[in-house]
């Protein structure tokens, strides 16, 4: 997961420097279409990034750390709250674009490196854990 999201934040800040750029240069220069180019690769990166960790971890890890009596309980609020997060950004990333191409996308990459953060500071390792170990780790 943090491998994941630091590819998330760099491509995120990638994309947001090309519109920034593209709002720069002279229109049809060759720059400008370079600037396409590295947006649609940051694009590219975004989505790897988001599909080898932040996307599918958070669903093992619930397994791996909710005991069974909460899990089924928790699984939902998790699943509830993962599609509302998604809904929310797709709601307002509309409304974001038409105000900043260069924003959103640094908007993003800022929420993006505070899900950095959280994963090294809050998020425990599991290899090679027990249930047990792992939560003997939130209680401390």
């Amino acid at each position: 997961m943090q491998l994941s999201s630091s590819v998330m934040t760099i491509s995120l800040l990638l994309i947001a420097t090309a519109f920034y750029l593209q709002g720069v240069v002279r229109k049809g220069s060759d720059l400008h279409q370079m600037m396409a180019m590295i947006s649609l690769v940051g694009l590219l990166a975004l989505v790897i990034g988001f599909s080898l960790g932040v996307g599918p971890i958070p669903w093992l890890i619930m397994s791996e750390i909710l005991p069974p009596n909460i899990k089924g309980l928790a699984g939902s609020a998790a699943t509830f709250l993962n599609w509302f997060t998604a809904s929310v950004v797709t709601l307002t990333a509309h409304f974001l674009l038409s105000w900043s191409n260069a924003g959103t996308f640094t908007i993003y990459a800022i929420f993006s490196a505070i899900n950095v953060a959280f994963i090294l500071l809050w998020v425990p390792e599991t290899k090679d854990r027990t249930l047990e170990e792992i939560q003997a780790s939130f209680i401390r």
